[in-house]
């Protein structure tokens, strides 16, 4: 029998997030909060994968909210559901939601915990990568609304967040790639030293995700501390994300959907090129990161007729301003600038620049 993960805490100004086996403090702290309801909103993989894993941590009585599982479900469809599950066990303003899930479900259970009946207490129990780096930390959540990603949604801090490394296990290999996207990303705008580690890999199962996940959610404790409604410093997380969300959205009307980390990784390249291209980055960290992203994931085919689509999500971004792309741009590895702009001719000749290193 393995022994459970020792707990790395990493204490928020309201809020902690714990890396490590989740039954060592989940109980006490549901059991502290004396909820007259609690209920677990799950999808059909991590109903079968992971609650099993949460229901041995928990002792105290849930109910299971069950939505489908997909990016293409994160809509107002599923939150009515979510609601009329949560009305009809009768649960009040001093219930509990744990969001048992990847980033879809964190973002929205959040969001329809935060609405439901002026908000109620939710605990973020994130099983992939992706959202245990990513999503569960910084109080964003929202849905997509009109095929724009995140575009309905509010800030509001869980209770808490657990980041148990043994939910991993039960990823496919994608999902882990997906993730790791915004863990080298957290490197490349804030810790050189980092990126230093991760690009010596040529192989993710290499990795210690105890290790890694301590360190990488260190860097966005740092950045949503310091920013916590994104009107500064938080806008450094988007990088890679101005174009990786448009091709993302774009790959989504196609047979050839994208993860979100597998498009963030095109819009890394893509932004750092940018980078480069505004006589910032240089061209041999440039080529490095190109690199990193060709060895670590499979190329994604698109053309120039497809630009036109691409640039119209790209239009259509929330962090946009007076209608003009804003993107974050690299200094240098380890180092970000944000609020960056360029013609629409340089970002196309970005998407060529990723085509070009197939």
């Amino acid at each position: 029998m393995s022994l459970p993960l020792p707990m790395t805490i990493l204490e928020l100004s309201d809020y902690n997030i714990y890396i490590g086996s989740i039954g060592l403090e989940l109980s006490p702290l549901v059991a502290k909060g004396n909820y007259s309801q609690v209920a677990i909103l799950v999808d059909e993989n991590t109903r079968q994968h992971c609650l099993p894993i949460l229901s041995k941590s928990l002792n105290a009585d849930f109910r299971i909210i069950e939505i489908q599982a997909g990016e293409w479900h994160k809509n107002l469809d599923s939150c009515r559901h979510i609601w009329e599950e949560m009305m009809k066990y009768e649960m009040d303003r001093h219930s509990l939601l744990i969001n048992l899930g990847g980033g879809v479900i964190g973002d929205m259970g959040g969001f329809c915990a935060a609405t439901f009946l002026r908000g109620i207490d939710f605990i973020q129990i994130p099983t992939t990568l992706l959202s245990q780096v990513d999503a569960s930390v910084g109080g964003k959540l929202g849905i997509d609304f009109n095929s724009i990603k995140n575009s309905i949604g509010v800030f509001q801090n869980p209770q808490a967040v657990f980041v148990d490394p043994e939910f991993l296990k039960s990823l496919p290999n994608s999902e882990i790639r997906s993730g790791f996207a915004e863990v080298f990303k957290h490197a490349l705008i804030a810790d050189a030293d980092l990126w230093s580690e991760l690009f010596k890999l040529n192989d993710l199962s290499e990795i210690d995700w105890a290790h890694i996940l301590a360190r990488s959610l260190r860097i966005k404790q740092h950045v949503v501390e310091a920013d916590p409604l994104e009107k500064g410093l938080r806008k450094a997380l988007n990088f890679g994300h101005t174009i990786g969300h448009a091709v993302e959205s774009f790959s989504l009307k196609t047979d050839k959907p994208l993860l979100h980390g597998e498009a963030v990784a095109i819009g890394i390249v893509c932004e750092s090129w940018l980078s480069n291209q505004a006589g910032d980055l240089s061209e041999i960290e440039l080529k490095e990161i190109t690199n990193f992203v060709e060895k670590i994931y499979p190329f994604y085919t698109f053309d120039e007729t497809n630009f036109p689509e691409i640039m119209a999500y790209m239009k259509k971004d929330k962090k946009n301003r007076a209608g003009v792309i804003n993107f974050t741009f690299l200094n240098t590895i380890g180092q970000a600038t944000i609020d960056q702009t360029c013609d629409e001719k340089l970002i196309e000749e970005s998407l060529l620049y990723y085509m070009a290193n197939k």
